[in-house]
């Protein structure tokens, strides 16, 4: 018992060989569950009667009822579902759409081609942008410590919200990759990066924590750039596709916040969210909108602390991707995408691959959860997503701590030599 929690403090039982020997085989099992899915499909609906791609269905069908000048009508449920049905079959189920307007400018496009070629231009390109920004962000690390130079491809491609984020035909990896490709071009393109910030406006529920961290970090520049962007964004689609579209956006989120988050029609256990695991654990409305807020606030709190006296900037980077997720209460697994540029921030952090100790095993534990999530939850009623998120917020936030106890230690030394 003493050599496995000597191991689990180390981190020494998770060697480069086992590192590339776990992502191959969950490789291989994804793979072959993927190959087999559509194998087993007929006209790209699954034996269950779903779309191939699942809730990318939802994304074709409103960008198909823009095209044809119906924008507003996206979000009413059963104009909606009675599109989705024209398109994929009488027996598909509702996949609603729950995105503001700006969000068709996507959305649009991609309706104008066949569906299976639309679904993989999507999972395509954004996946492509994601790995992308994990290797920019990770390119000190890849240069000083030839182990993560052989393995970061690898461990991002298994990373396993990949997985749930390719069945489902989400937008998990344009939302990773948006976020951490801003806080990439932050220090030197602070403009840039506040466009990249304001393209992430498709997700009002990821705005909690990222303009308070900009503020209190003193980026000025970004803030405004990102506030000008989602203007931007908001009157284009406006232009194209109606301002009715936003007003029945606006009308719409009552119904989404009651149906989707509090009655949990989507399922608790899919949710990663504070708020979930109350109401997974039978709370009340009332007790879970009081704990989510109750997180949110400590959340948002220890960012802007961080952001406004910590001095690295992928440690400041790693907490307000953690911290994006941890502070809204409406989060899917899929979105735990978010979780791999802040671990690939919190090891660029390190670039010669010196952790603390339990450092190693919590990472470890912060990348496989997505993959357990759900049916975890479903079982047991334990959120381990949510779980990884506090575990990770708490790495962070103990390592900015350290940090900066370190640097006021060596002030004073370096002042009097």
């Amino acid at each position: 018992m003493a050599h496995i929690w000597q191991a689990l403090r180390s981190g020494e039982w998770l060697t480069a060989s086992r590192v590339r020997a776990y992502c191959l085989i969950l490789l291989a099992l994804a793979g072959l569950a993927i190959v087999g899915w559509i194998a087993l499909s007929h006209d790209l609906v699954d034996r269950n009667g779903k779309p191939i791609g699942t809730d990318f269905s939802s994304f074709y069908t409103a960008g198909a009822l823009a095209l044809e000048g119906r924008a507003a009508d996206v979000y009413n449920m059963a104009l909606h579902h009675a599109r989705e049905r024209q398109l994929f079959g009488p027996d598909t189920p509702f996949y609603g759409w729950l995105y503001p307007p700006s969000f068709f400018l996507v959305a649009a496009p991609l309706a104008l081609l066949p569906y299976a070629l639309a679904l993989a231009v999507w999972q395509g390109l954004t996946f492509a942008f994601y790995l992308g920004v994990i290797g920019a962000i990770l390119r000190p690390a890849r240069q000083q410590h030839g182990a993560i130079g052989r393995l970061w491809l690898a461990v991002a491609v298994a990373f396993p919200a990949v997985f749930i984020n390719l069945g489902h035909g989400q937008n998990g990896f344009l939302s990773a990759a948006l976020l951490g490709a801003a806080l990439v071009a932050l220090p030197r393109r602070p403009l840039v990066a506040g466009v990249l910030f304001g393209l992430l406006s498709y997700k009002p529920q990821f705005a909690l924590v990222i303009p308070l961290a900009l503020v209190a970090g003193g980026q000025w520049r970004a803030f405004f750039s990102a506030g000008v962007t989602v203007i931007v964004l908001a009157g284009a689609s406006a232009a194209l596709f109606g301002v009715d579209a936003w007003t029945a956006f606006f009308a719409s989120t009552e119904v989404s916040r009651k149906l989707l988050l509090e009655e949990g029609n989507v399922g608790f256990e899919k949710l990663q969210s504070t708020f979930a695991a109350i109401r997974l654990w039978g709370g009340g409305v009332t007790s879970a909108y009081m704990a989510q807020t109750a997180v949110s606030v400590l959340t948002v709190a220890a960012t802007a602390w961080v952001w406004h006296a910590g001095r690295d900037h992928a440690i400041k980077a790693a907490l307000l991707i953690a911290a994006t997720a941890l502070a809204s209460p409406h989060i899917l697994d899929y979105d735990l995408m978010l979780l791999a540029p802040a671990l690939a921030f919190f090891v660029a952090a390190r670039p010669d691959a010196r952790f603390g100790d339990f450092e190693i095993s919590l990472l470890a534990f912060v990348w496989i959860a997505p993959l357990l999530s759900r049916s975890i939850a479903g079982v047991s009623y334990i959120p381990l997503g949510l779980f990884a998120e506090l575990a990770f917020c708490a790495l962070v936030l103990r390592r900015a701590a350290l940090d900066r106890a370190s640097h006021a230690l060596g002030a004073p030394r370096v002042a009097q030599a």
